[in-house]
């Protein structure tokens, strides 16, 4: 199942969530066979200026290795660290932004992308 098209209900919910903390997305990427490596490299290279130009920042950047439970695979990992979900929602929204949006959807056979809150494992045991 290709899961590169936007979840438009957890859009909605994130449109909602009030939160003005800062956040880190989760990006899990499976690039398609045939150029996806060379589409994703150019749309990293367009959309880093969008992603700084929010506060936004890198975290990480990493090529997953052995895969200890589960049998998804993915090509590429990276952790982005936004300043809030309005900041995410700018760059997303932004009409220059989305003028490059169609270089990840050419490199992607499948994707996640997880909006995460930072918390602890007290946060955890209270729940």
């Amino acid at each position: 199942m290709n899961t590169t098209k936007i979840n438009q209900d957890q859009f909605r919910e994130m449109l909602k969530n009030p939160s003005d903390k800062p956040f880190v997305m989760l990006n899990l990427l499976k690039f398609k066979k045939e150029g996806g490596k060379k589409s994703y490299a150019r749309y990293l290279k367009e959309a880093t200026r969008f992603v700084e130009g929010v506060g936004g920042k890198l975290l990480l950047f990493s090529k997953p290795k052995e895969l200890l439970n589960g049998t998804q695979t993915w090509d590429l990992l990276m952790l982005v660290q936004y300043p809030s979900r309005n900041a995410f929602l700018q760059m997303a929204n932004d009409p220059e932004y989305l003028k490059i949006h169609s270089f990840r959807e050419e490199a992607l056979e499948d994707a996640v992308l997880y909006a995460t809150d930072e918390i602890t494992p007290r946060d955890l045991l209270q729940n």
